[in-house]
């Protein structure tokens, strides 16, 4: 081992060859690593399913850090979303769903900065934090009516305070711009499954009949269009499907209306069937008791599914 001193004064200091290299990496340019380039998206969509992809991370280094065989902390560290959103806008789908992440995110909010740590205990990067990332961001976020009681009262306040709480409309009037509108979303799903022959004018007129109904018995408007397309995209693709099985190169008014015959919700089919839920519960548990013998009968549990 070769031993170097260096005299500093009347103290004597003893350096390896390790402690120079580490000495001259020091004296030279700091490493730098950008976690947020100038040019990229300034939308970013997010869901929250884990706290990584909200908050940021340092990875894990099996070398632990190590200056010839591991990688540095710093190059280690990666950013989140709602760093990547900074000045631009964060979307959060079904925002209900990030549960204590919420507050996270709203001390984001209101800081406008947000310091980005390891979030695994057992990994080499758990003791790394960099403090002070900028995340000022426009926050954009969306869900059910049932879900609105699972957001925390601060975040909701946070968003009444400094935004909009906005309830979408479900129907739009009955136009001629809206019906051109219905006709565009007509060919888009078609386009979009690939499968499906074009659809003819009588069966445009039909589903536009269909939006009509589905307005006044759902969301009891009048004069109304529908705008629960999910419903509309089911019952074009089923009568896609019925045109296809049918070898027929339209689709037609007739695939339509069996398609709204066919795509009726589960609820609807149940009292069609049986009358109410209490007759289709009766008959859930009725079983087939003429296949049972005695001592099943006697015994409480249904036999017939097992």
């Amino acid at each position: 081992e070769i031993l170097l001193f260096e005299e500093a004064g009347n103290n004597i200091r003893v350096f390896d060859q390790e402690a120079i290299e580490l000495s001259k990496a020091k004296k030279g340019p700091r490493p730098m690593k950008v976690l947020v380039p100038l040019r990229r998206s300034l939308f970013v969509q997010a869901t929250g399913a884990s706290a990584t992809e909200l908050l940021g991370d340092c990875l894990h280094d099996p070398y632990g850090g190590h200056h010839k065989l591991g990688t540095p902390p710093y190059k280690r560290v990666v950013a989140g979303a709602i760093h990547e959103a900074h000045e631009g806008v964060l979307f959060i789908d079904e925002i209900s769903q990030l549960g204590v992440l919420q507050r996270s995110l709203l001390t984001a909010l209101q800081e406008k900065r947000f310091p980005i740590i390891g979030r695994n205990p057992q990994s080499s990067g758990a003791s790394v934090r960099v403090d002070d990332v900028p995340c000022d961001f426009v926050l954009v976020a969306a869900c059910n009516i049932a879900d609105v009681p699972k957001i925390i009262p601060p975040l909701r306040s946070r968003i009444q305070g400094d935004g909009y709480e906005i309830l979408l409309k479900t129907t739009m009037p009955d136009n001629e711009l809206n019906r051109l509108k219905i006709c565009q979303f007509i060919a888009q799903e078609i386009i979009r499954d690939d499968k499906i022959p074009p659809m003819d004018r009588k069966g445009i007129f039909e589903i536009i009949k269909c939006a009509r109904i589905i307005a006044e018995k759902v969301d009891k408007e009048e004069s109304s269009l529908t705008l629960r397309l999910r419903e509309l995209a089911g019952i074009i693709k089923v009568a896609g499907d019925l045109a296809v099985t049918e070898g027929a190169d339209r689709i037609n008014n007739k695939h339509v209306r069996t398609a709204m015959d066919i795509a009726k919700p589960i609820e609807e089919q149940i009292l069609q069937r049986f009358g109410s839920y209490e007759e289709a519960f009766k008959s859930e548990s009725r079983g087939f008791p003429h296949l049972h013998s005695d001592s099943e009968n006697q015994n409480p549990y249904n036999y017939w599914n097992s």
